[in-house]
């Protein structure tokens, strides 16, 4: 061949990527001799495996084929053998060895790498969301997000907007201050993507006093006195009463319980 030393034809029916990838980890191995690499990708018919395989003809090429569904790989191994071409079959072997030790079958459906990939993806989004507007450090957040907790400090929500965002929930949290009005972004939000937490003053004000000798400083600070515990308190009930939001005690409530009712309300949406 002028342009190659050989040509590797890569027939999937999803995008191709992971066979491409294993063509090219080969390849290397052989550097400096080069190798065409040819991708055929979402191929979903019998007709196009033909179709590639008369190509791959004219070229003496090698085939290696990424095909999940049983149909296309047992007709591609049919017509390479008649064919006479070399076809590397990358994931039937494996996928079948699977299926005996796992007692099941697989699902038989392209693309779910690119799926998970995404899903990899929408949570690390909604991770670095959170991050960003956490804490009402930046309140264009409100409107972007899926769901905005709002509540008193140290009743978790930015560790419930970390766990949410493992949900791939796009979370914002504003802190309910009495010396502050709530910001006009929170009043502006639609009522069905607001959550209240609230919590009994008891254990807000033993969580405080934790909180504030981590910190070195006396539990007897004003952050932990009871009748600013009560103040914040009825202030946040108020700004929920208002806001018309759905409320949630977390009093004792591990985060990831709380986090799961939350889900559980949002799971086809903030209206769901």
């Amino acid at each position: 061949m002028n342009s190659a030393d050989v040509a590797v034809f890569v027939v999937s029916d999803s995008a191709g990527d992971t066979g491409e990838h294993a063509v090219r980890a080969a390849a290397a191995q052989f550097y400096p001799r080069t190798i065409a690499i040819r991708r055929a990708s979402f191929v979903t018919t019998r007709e196009a495996i033909d179709a590639v395989l008369a190509s791959a003809r004219r070229e003496n090429a090698i085939v290696l084929y990424t095909l999940v569904i049983p149909h296309l790989r047992d007709h591609m191994e049919r017509r390479a053998a008649a064919e006479g071409l070399q076809a590397v079959d990358l994931l039937g072997d494996l996928i079948g060895r699977l299926e005996q030790r796992l007692g099941t079958e697989s699902r038989h459906e392209p693309g779910l790498v690119h799926m998970l990939d995404a899903d990899y993806f929408r949570k690390v989004e909604a991770m670095e969301f959170a991050v960003r507007y956490d804490d009402a450090r930046d309140l264009s957040g409100i409107a972007k997000a899926d769901i905005v907790l709002i509540g008193v400090s140290r009743t978790s929500k930015t560790p419930l907007s970390m766990v949410l965002a493992q949900k791939k929930f796009k979370v914002a949290n504003v802190p309910l201050i009495p010396e502050l009005s709530p910001p006009k972004e929170l009043l502006a939000a639609p009522p069905s993507k607001v959550v209240g937490l609230t919590i009994r003053p008891e254990a807000l004000n033993a969580i405080r006093k934790e909180r504030l000798k981590a910190l070195g400083l006396p539990d007897t600070a004003s952050y932990a006195a009871p009748e600013r515990i009560e103040a914040e308190l009825a202030y946040a009930s108020r700004v929920m009463q208002r806001i018309g939001c759905i409320v949630i005690d977390v009093s004792n409530k591990a985060v990831e319980e709380t986090a799961s009712l939350i889900a559980e309300r949002f799971a086809n949406g903030p209206d769901g």
